[in-house]
């Protein structure tokens, strides 16, 4: 408008510096300015602001800046040592501050950590071209030194069944064993399922919980979709709501606000699938909420398996999910009385010593899956690296010393 006003007294001939000089003082700028703005209008015909190019930054760009944990300074140093134009560090900080208030989402620190930690073990392994022995070749190799074993291929497991579930660690040639604790997990996940409910997996370290999950899900009926996330260390709200978003493997960037996030998971949700949540314990009570959000939404199939040491301590801290756990299943750990039926499906190593399969629990297993499974890979190393050793007390002892710390 005053520059609209100054051309018509220009071309009246009226124009002169005590007006260009009142109209800067009422637009709160400069008098060069106004005559700037003047001479534009009479040379271009434009009276508004120029338009000014938006500094956007690129996905790649973001992937760098999330890596250095957010610092700014960091990413503008890497642009300018890839060369090209590099805004200043000022216009950075200005664009990264804008995307961060319009719903940008940095990951976690000790995520990106984490990851880059993986791909850097990943890439040695790698560059090492480490290969696995092959599991008949080793387990073979070490039945034939146990005193009075039998062949594996003449070795038929009775309790067993096969160890290829996607996600369990076990020793070469060892075979997950179906034991009450596995049934009772996979009939309580069996029933959320059919409720599209929740069910709260639970119990000590080592226990065989993960596995338990893992069996239950390995045949899931038709149109069923299982889905793991990882919940991060020190979880945020954001950070859970990436982690479900590639999880689910969404195509496409991920959104720049949280609303279009959301509407995209909602999206994928609408089929049955299940929902897996190991480590559960990490959750805070905002993320809690926010997969209580998911599951409330009227438009999602999904059942919600929260699995984890402690993770039934951190549902208590949210009454409102906590009421809609259909199950509370606790993995106990494994009975005396299940010990040798349930060692001796697990390896063949241990039908040799069948008859101390009691005592190696009450001094070292405790029914505890994790510690007889590290016990039966050091047992396995054992009979490997010595071609006259035999298994006895004597050497169980010293492995127990390997397999647990010293009180």
């Amino acid at each position: 408008m005053l520059v609209a006003r100054l051309l018509e007294l220009d071309a009246a001939g009226a124009l002169t510096s005590a007006h260009v000089r009142a109209g800067a003082q009422a637009g709160g700028v400069n008098v060069r300015t106004v005559w700037r703005w003047l001479e534009a209008a009479r040379t271009e015909g434009r009276m508004e602001r120029k338009p000014r190019a938006r500094l956007e930054l690129s996905d790649r760009v973001w992937q760098v800046l999330g890596q250095a944990g957010g610092n700014v300074a960091v990413l503008h140093r890497h642009l300018t040592a890839a060369g090209g134009e590099v805004p200043s560090l000022a216009s950075l900080y200005r664009v990264v501050h804008r995307d961060l208030q319009n719903g940008r989402v940095l990951p976690d620190r000790a995520v990106v950590r984490r990851d880059r930690e993986e791909q850097q073990t990943r890439q040695a392994l790698s560059d090492l071209a480490l290969a696995s022995p092959r599991q008949g070749d080793v387990v073979q190799e070490a039945a034939l030194r146990l005193p009075g074993s039998k062949s594996t291929a003449a070795s038929a497991v009775p309790v067993g069944e096969s160890g290829a579930v996607e996600g369990v660690a076990v020793p070469a040639g060892a075979q997950l064993v179906r034991t009450s604790s596995v049934r009772a997990v996979a009939e309580a996940v069996g029933q959320a399922m059919a409720t599209e409910g929740a069910v709260c997996v639970f119990g000590d370290p080592g226990r065989g919980k993960t596995a338990a999950v893992r069996m239950a899900l390995s045949e899931v009926p038709a149109g069923w979709k299982v889905t793991w996330v990882p919940v991060p260390v020190r979880p945020s709200v954001a950070g859970m709501r990436r982690a479900v978003f590639d999880a689910l493997g969404l195509t496409g960037r991920f959104p720049h606000t949280s609303a279009l996030a959301d509407a995209a998971v909602a999206g994928a949700l609408g089929e049955a699938r299940v929902l897996v949540f190991d480590e559960a314990q990490r959750l805070t009570v905002p993320c809690l909420e926010y997969l209580q959000s998911l599951w409330d939404h009227p438009g999602t199939r999904i059942t919600l398996v929260l699995c984890g040491a402690g993770c039934e301590r951190a549902l208590s801290r949210l009454p409102q999910l906590a009421s809609r756990v259909g199950a509370w299943q606790e993995v106990p750990r494994l009975a005396g009385a299940e010990v040798a039926a349930v060692m001796t499906g697990f390896h063949p190593l241990w039908r040799a010593v069948s008859a101390d399969l009691t005592w190696i629990d009450q001094s070292c297993g405790h029914g505890t899956f994790r510690t007889w499974a590290a016990l039966t890979a050091h047992l396995q190393n054992a009979l490997l690296t010595a071609a006259d050793t035999s298994v006895d007390r004597a050497l169980l002892r010293r492995l127990f010393q390997r397999v647990a710390p010293p009180l």
